[in-house]
């Protein structure tokens, strides 16, 4: 991979003349070819990883990976029935596997009750889905390659009798 491609993979938040530095580049050059990554759709979007545990939300939202089973679509394959279903505002995303189910979903929403509607309702009703099995997320220890550290925890030894 690119090295300019590398470096904003792991910190988007790099200058141009850093990423010029780093890769030994003309700044000129760097400019152009990150514009050119994101006409062609190489470069989709920056993000930030956010640790929630750490956040005071009110409105916590649940996490729930859903392995999907599906019939593909003649003439279509899983493309089509993918589609219908990541255009669901609850599906943040959506990935096409190999092995015992056909897609995994990432789905949020406010509460429990929320996800479990999603799925009774929406997901599991649809035509070409023939099931579903859902894990619900309970702590995340790392993401896109990133530690997610806790709050620090209490370390004082338990009182035992």
């Amino acid at each position: 991979m690119d090295p300019i491609l590398q470096l904003l993979q792991k910190d988007a938040r790099l200058t141009l003349q850093e990423i010029a530095k780093l890769t030994r580049s003309k700044l000129d050059a760097v400019k152009k070819k990150i514009a050119r990554y994101e006409k062609d759709g190489v470069i989709v979007g920056y993000k930030t990883v956010i640790n929630r545990e750490l956040v005071q939300e009110k409105d916590r939202t649940v996490r729930a990976l859903i392995e999907v089973n599906v019939v593909p679509q003649k003439d279509l394959g899983f493309d089509k029935v993918a589609e219908r279903i990541f255009r669901f505002p609850e599906v943040t995303s959506c990935y096409l596997l190999s092995g015992s189910y056909d897609l995994l979903l990432v789905v949020e929403g406010k509460d429990l009750h929320t996800v479990s509607r999603f799925i009774a309702e929406k997901l599991s009703p649809m035509e070409n889905v023939r099931g579903t099995v859902t894990h619900f997320l309970l702590k995340k220890y790392k993401e896109d390659g990133i530690l997610l550290r806790s709050r620090d925890e209490d370390k004082r030894l338990a009182i035992t009798y």
